[in-house]
């Protein structure tokens, strides 16, 4: 869990550092992010319900990874 742990924590970091950024984006990219804002709430309680279990849900990883995607597309716009 370790590993999935810190996963989560560099997303949480890079949320963050977008989140101070993004008032100067563009329209688009403000939409982006609230759909970014949107999935984080759904990944968020599923990664808390997962942090008991033994191995993290296959969608939990698929969703995580998928904001990592975004995330990285909306910090290269930036």
């Amino acid at each position: 869990m370790p590993e999935f742990t810190k996963f989560v924590e560099d997303l949480k970091r890079t949320r963050d550092e977008i989140r101070l950024q993004i008032h100067l984006a563009s329209k688009e990219l403000q939409e982006e992010w609230a759909e970014i804002e949107s999935r984080w709430s759904v990944f968020e309680s599923k990664a808390e319900l997962d942090k008991s279990a033994k191995d993290v849900n296959d969608a939990v990883k698929i969703l995580g990874a998928e904001l990592k995607e975004a995330l990285t597309r909306v910090r290269k716009a930036l």
